[in-house]
């Protein structure tokens, strides 16, 4: 018997096309309208609409039905820069908030929700996510000016609250409301915050505390993620904590200085840090309490990421005052400029290491660097010379120490450098995409300078 397209039953037909990607799945719909219609939970499956205009489109001419096939969704709100509709500046909040009350509505199946807003929209966005008990993964952030558009915390917080299973939650310029921040009202630095949203109801479980602390209130909750966004509300610290975190990633306000942002983040710490497996840090630490594994409040923490914006003359101290926790793994991300300085840091920790014996970061196995590429920087083959040499001697270090070492390209700079970005070796010459690709670009400069001249 010959087998034909037509002649598989529709189950193997859907294997099929799961294992396509989603280029060849568009291109295979078009076969016949059997198949079109077979490629529909495979075509809506990821959808991500960058702007009002694309939103008001998809509404316009997808079924609704269609909806109910999507599991991951990445929504915007910023206007259309070539919109052509008509509506006044006040009625744009209003049509976004309905376009997105619409499209959550119908995907009742989401599991993973980026949801860029342009400021704050109305409260009825709150509603759908009641529903959407699926829904693991959501990040939340402000694409507009905080100053003209701000994104208040008690409507995202309220959001993040009402979603029944949520696991993951990522937030980026998030705004302090004056409801719960009135003593920054008028005062330096002139922190940003928002009015008028006193009419985000009561949670069922929070009541009228939808302050950025309360997020350690909802019981699901394992990964938390908070980028420039203002830390300073004390209640981090006094809270009632019912969630366990596993992951915890905090950002600093660009509003405040460098000693208030670390304060901010050794509170929070503090409060959550008994169940945290994994820590991406901003700032300094310089509370000892955190240096001996009796006292410290992070006893569970084994790897901890330390981002570009870090201050690279703390390395030394943070780290020997995180020493009480059983750190196994150590990721630190740079620019290509900072390479040097950056490496020369690690070594000086590992110096300490030694000198401090074999107790002192005892489960430590591996150190990674992650380079972020600067375009704008100038090509200088000298410059070049000395990263790589720096990159060199921290991995020989490693090595005499017997830990595993990899310095790699980084991933664009968002949450971090992750140990699933970067290729795990135990021999310092495997996997160094960083030393090589220099190498590389470096040669290729040197032979296109030497043809023009």
């Amino acid at each position: 018997m010959d087998f034909t397209w037509h002649t598989l039953p529709n189950e193997l037909k859907l294997a099929v096309m799961d294992n396509l990607d989603p280029n060849t799945t568009k291109i295979f719909s078009q076969v016949d309208m059997q198949t079109y219609s077979l490629s529909i939970p495979v075509l809506f499956r990821s959808v991500k609409l960058d702007d009002l205009g694309k939103l008001l489109r998809f509404l316009d001419n997808v079924p609704r039905t269609y909806c109910h096939h999507i599991r991951e969704l990445d929504l915007c709100t910023t206007r259309s820069q070539t919109s052509t509709d008509n509506q006044s500046p006040s009625q744009f909040p209003r049509a976004a908030s309905d376009a997105v009350l619409s499209l959550l509505v119908a995907s009742s199946r989401l599991i993973k929700l980026t949801f860029r807003m342009a400021g704050s929209l109305d409260k009825s966005v709150i509603m759908p996510f009641a529903y959407l008990k699926e829904l693991k993964i959501l990040t939340i952030a402000n694409c507009s000016e905080e100053e003209h558009s701000p994104l208040s915390e008690r409507l995202v917080v309220s959001i993040a609250a009402t979603t029944p299973n949520l696991e993951q939650l990522s937030l980026d310029r998030i705004t302090r409301s004056k409801l719960h921040a009135s003593e920054l009202e008028g005062t330096y630095p002139f922190i940003p915050l928002v009015t008028g949203d006193d009419d985000v109801p009561n949670h069922p479980i929070l009541g009228s505390d939808l302050s950025l602390p309360s997020l350690l209130r909802i019981p699901s909750l394992k990964k938390l993620t908070i980028r420039d966004s203002h830390l300073g509300d004390t209640r981090w610290a006094t809270v009632p904590v019912a969630c366990h975190l596993e992951v915890l990633d905090l950002g600093t306000c660009y509003h405040e200085s460098e000693e208030f942002n670390a304060v901010c983040t050794q509170r929070i710490m503090t409060a959550v840090g008994p169940t945290v497996d994994e820590f991406s840090l901003t700032t300094s630490v310089s509370d000892t309490v955190f240096a001996t594994s009796t006292a410290t409040p992070l006893p569970r923490l084994r790897k901890l990421h330390i981002s570009p914006f870090f201050p690279v003359d703390s390395v030394v101290d943070t780290m020997s005052n995180l020493a009480g926790s059983p750190i196994e793994s150590l990721s630190m991300q740079c620019y290509e400029d900072d390479v040097v300085d950056v490496c020369s840091a690690l070594e000086d920790f590992l110096s300490l290491r030694v000198e401090r014996g074999p107790d002192f970061y005892k489960n430590l196995a591996r150190i990674d660097v992650a380079v972020s590429e600067n375009d704008t920087l100038p090509f200088d083959a000298d410059e070049v010379e000395e990263r790589l040499e720096a990159t060199k001697r921290l991995q020989n270090f490693c090595r005499d120490l017997h830990l595993s070492s990899v310095v790699s390209k980084a991933t664009p700079l968002t949450l971090g450098p992750s140990p699933q970005d970067i290729i795990q070796t135990s021999n310092p010459n495997e996997g160094d995409f960083y030393y090589e690709s220099c190498r590389i670009i470096h040669s290729q400069r040197h032979s296109a300078s030497r043809q023009d001249n």
